[in-house]
């Protein structure tokens, strides 16, 4: 029987990529910002209805630069969440900032906006809220709070590329926000990543962060480092975004089969769809609580059968050893998010999954 993983990534056409790449023999323009860079960057500009966009080679170094642009004095706090994979902490940390936990709400798994300002003190900085699964934040309580303390806001968008809130993209909210283009997003270079901003006057400065501070031939005028996207990977970024909104309906398709089938049932939640918002269909999460299995129970059910689900996100980045000794660090203090983190499992999820696989796994959950 064959093994299916929890997502498995998008590709075009082995022809489609190889005519993309063709030229790059001509050129031997590999890196560096070249043609494919820009036209992938133009052309996300476009989809994303954005004023400008910076790419990565990663999500990570994109996020870190996100928050580098803002000058934030060392030491500020940062108000996030940790339902959230690694790369969000770490990067407000690796920035000489320091995370300030605050828990989620039950509907969606985003951050609590009625639980940010009794953590806002005098040293509080910005706030680093996170697109969860394809649900995006309570963008509007966001925006409100941060004008009312003078906060940056930055948003961990990894999970909600093409999302869109009242007709308007995701990438316009906040300061600046972060996608990722790893390999297992809706949308992929292989790796990567971008930031979304709006000041035209972080254009060159962005460019010459991820590419050693320099400025010109003979100027570096910051402390940068390396963080381009390569050719080959806007060259995949140019492919795939031709077949994106394909790629999303197919997605679509499979969680309202999902939905209808382990929805209404006793001891499983599904998360809600949320209104005024057009999802990408990122991930499938479904909660276990009160059902005839554990979660572990499911996770392992499925394990066997060569499916491979995932605990996602589990354990919290609160609970993480390295950040034992931070003030608000430890799960118990996010009791929400914890209670979600020991009973969600993430569904396999990609757009050329068969129905009759979702139906598989469907059973083996509810038999």
């Amino acid at each position: 029987m064959n093994e299916i993983l929890v997502t498995r990534s998008s590709l075009p056409s082995f022809e489609e990529y190889c005519d993309e790449i063709k030229d790059l023999w001509d050129t031997r323009w590999l890196t560096n910002m070249g043609v494919k860079h820009q036209t992938l960057q133009k052309k996300l500009e476009e989809y994303l209805n954005v004023s400008h966009i910076a790419l990565y080679t990663n999500g990570h170094l994109a996020l870190e630069n996100a928050i580098a642009i803002h000058n934030l004095p060392k030491g500020g706090e940062v108000i996030t969440t940790p339902f959230t994979f690694a790369s969000t902490t770490h990067a407000i940390v690796r920035s000489g900032l320091v995370p300030v936990f605050c828990d989620i709400n039950e509907n969606d798994y985003t951050i609590d906006t009625s639980k940010i300002e009794e953590l806002i003190t005098d040293n509080t900085v910005a706030i680093l809220p996170v697109h969860v699964y394809g649900s995006i934040c309570n963008v509007d309580e966001i925006d409100r709070i941060a004008k009312k303390y003078g906060l940056k806001v930055i948003y961990d968008a990894a999970h909600a590329f093409g999302d869109k809130y009242r007709g308007k993209s995701v990438s316009n909210f906040g300061d600046t926000s972060m996608f990722s283009f790893h390999a297992t997003k809706v949308f992929n270079t292989i790796e990567g990543g971008c930031i979304c901003f709006s000041d035209s006057t972080w254009v060159m400065r962005l460019n010459d962060m991820k590419n050693f501070g320099i400025h010109g031939p003979e100027s570096v005028e910051y402390i940068g480092g390396n963080a381009k996207m390569n050719e080959f990977q806007a060259a995949m970024g140019i492919c795939n975004l031709r077949h994106i909104d394909t790629e999303i309906r197919k997605r679509k398709k499979i969680v309202e089969h999902y939905r209808k089938r382990l929805g209404g049932v006793e001891g499983i939640k599904i998360l809600a769809e949320q209104s005024d918002v057009d999802s990408n269909y990122a991930y499938f999460p479904v909660v276990f609580d009160g059902y005839k299995y554990t979660r572990n129970e499911v996770f392992e059910i499925l394990e066997k059968s060569g499916i491979k689900a995932r605990k996602y996100f589990y354990p919290l980045t609160n609970s993480f050893g390295c950040y034992r000794n931070y003030p608000t660090a430890g799960a118990e203090k996010t009791p929400i998010a914890q209670h979600i983190a020991l009973r969600v499992l993430t569904l396999p999820l990609y757009a050329d999954l068969e129905i009759y696989d979702v139906n598989r796994i469907c059973d083996l959950i509810l038999e």
